[in-house]
């Protein structure tokens, strides 16, 4: 009975997961696409990102610094 239960619950499960696997990959592609071909944007975006992460990075180390 319990066996019949749990082979009933997987057979029902298996198409939602199989759906989230497919949209996964197909998301996958579809980013490292988008890398490869937007790459001296995203290059440029995260050179853009240095100076304000430095600056947090301070502001943390002074208030750690303080206690």
């Amino acid at each position: 009975m319990v066996d019949e239960i749990k082979q009933e619950k997987t057979s029902r499960q298996v198409g939602p997961l199989l759906v989230k696997v497919i949209l996964g990959l197909f998301f996958l592609v579809l980013g490292t696409g988008a890398i490869i071909a937007l790459w001296e944007d995203l290059f440029t975006l995260i050179k853009g990102c240095i100076g304000p992460f430095l600056v947090l990075a301070g502001i943390i180390t002074l208030a750690l610094a303080k206690e």
